[in-house]
């Protein structure tokens, strides 16, 4: 991790420097690669002691600011708010992640398993017998549907009435025998 401090109004000594460098490995461990930057700035407003730090890196930027009496209370603090967000985006990734990879498998799954040229859905219902006429009628009071089966009065014989392409005209289905 890069650190760089700035003082303004305030120097930075060795021993802040320090202390900052021990705080920093709080949140080194979320990151994998060393090309994080810390940027501290510390400076006095009125009797208190401003810590303001900035984590960036991996198209993330995290930043906290905090004025207390103690500077090294501040710093604390500082880190404290970092870590709780960096570990907040951290989840929420793991949790996109992992939500990703679930829907990943489930179209991976519903791929390996395509069924084809099998009957995968049987609807059973009763055929009531009536005119071809009735059924046609029977058929435009039910838009959703594109035909019906019924038993012909006129013939006996099973009969299935059906609804053309241009939605207007029907056809009717008979058996020869």
């Amino acid at each position: 991790m890069n650190i760089k401090i700035t003082g303004k109004e305030l120097k930075a000594t060795e021993a802040i420097k320090n202390y900052i460098d021990s705080k920093e490995e709080r949140l080194q461990k979320y990151f994998d690669q060393e090309d994080i930057d810390l940027f501290v700035t510390i400076k006095k407003e009125g009797d208190e002691q401003v810590a303001e730090m900035q984590i960036s890196g991996l198209g993330y930027s995290f930043r906290a600011v905090t004025a207390s009496r103690d500077l090294y209370a501040s710093i604390d603090k500082n880190i404290d708010i970092l870590e709780g967000q960096i570990r907040k985006m951290k989840t929420k990734r793991d949790k996109q992640n992992m939500t990703e990879s679930i829907r990943v498998k489930e179209e991976m799954h519903s791929e390996a398993h395509e069924i084809t040229d099998e009957i995968v859905k049987t609807i059973y219902y009763s055929i009531k017998p009536m005119g071809a006429e009735d059924a046609k009628v029977l058929l435009e009071g039910s838009p959703r549907n594109q035909f019906l089966t019924f038993v012909n009065i006129d013939t006996g014989k099973v009969n299935v009435i059906y609804r053309l392409k241009d939605s207007k005209n029907f056809g009717l289905l008979e058996p020869e025998a």
